[in-house]
């Protein structure tokens, strides 16, 4: 029987603004990487969104990103290598103390936008992550990119590497995502996403925009939270799993 990881962005919500729909997303996904205030969210907004996910018993993942909320957490910061890995450590610390107060805790670490994206070729801020989350606890799981430098550094360095594959962003031939500023970055059709879903799970990989197979052997697929129909496209995908007989269910 098929299985795979469905994951969402989430504890996105700033100021009262919500960017997606949680407590819908919670019901349907097995993994929350749940923001950590850099990118996106705020801690009483943080705090409600792990209480649902506690209670729905999704498992909860750190999402750190750069410090730049008024991008979104989407441009390269150029810190040094300690900087950058005191503030993923510092992000953890602080997810996982408000985790533990609402019955839950940090079960891994996926990086957020531009600093996800950059460490799939930057090696100095591939092993500030990389030092950050070991540093909080060498038994926690990142999840990454495959085939970026930072899967090997953390491997390496003794890290279980989640190697997660994407429901809705276009890929390149090498496996990188299309960049947001470039056409076909991003899928709409939930049909056309749910086929995405049901090849990796059964496959192993992915179309790229050429047309051409790329291996990912991913273990998890981030449906985004805050993408445009992103509640009708995660049920389109749960119903063809579903019928598929794939079954949803976290990689712990």
């Amino acid at each position: 029987m098929y299985a795979i990881d469905l994951n969402a962005d989430l504890g996105e919500t700033t100021a009262g603004n919500p960017v997606a729909d949680d407590a819908a997303m919670l019901g349907m996904v097995s993994s929350a990487n749940v923001a950590t205030g850099f990118h996106a969210g705020d801690p009483h907004s943080i705090a409600g969104t792990l209480a649902d996910a506690a209670r729905a018993g999704v498992t909860v993942g750190a999402h750190p990103a750069y410090n730049d909320p008024a991008a979104f957490g989407r441009r390269f910061v150029d810190y040094t290598p300690g900087e950058l890995a005191d503030e993923i450590l510092y992000q953890i610390g602080a997810l996982d103390a408000l985790a533990r107060a609402n019955g839950t805790k940090v079960s891994y670490v996926k990086p957020h936008g531009a600093l996800y994206n950059t460490i799939v070729h930057h090696e100095a801020h591939a092993r500030a992550v990389v030092d950050g989350v070991k540093a909080y606890s060498p038994d926690l799981p990142l999840m990454l990119l495959p085939g970026g430098i930072a899967v090997d550094i953390a491997e390496q360095a003794g890290l279980r590497v989640i190697r997660e594959a994407f429901a809705d962003r276009g890929y390149n031939p090498d496996g990188t995502l299309v960049s947001r500023r470039e056409p076909n970055a991003v899928m709409h059709d939930p049909e056309a996403v749910a086929q995405r879903v049901l090849q990796v799970a059964t496959t192993g990989s992915v179309t790229a925009i050429d047309g051409t197979k790329v291996d990912v052997r991913a273990e998890s697929v981030c449906v985004h939270g805050d993408s445009p129909g992103s509640v009708e496209m995660t049920r389109s995908v749960v119903a063809r799993l579903a019928a598929e007989g794939v079954e949803i269910r976290s990689f712990l």
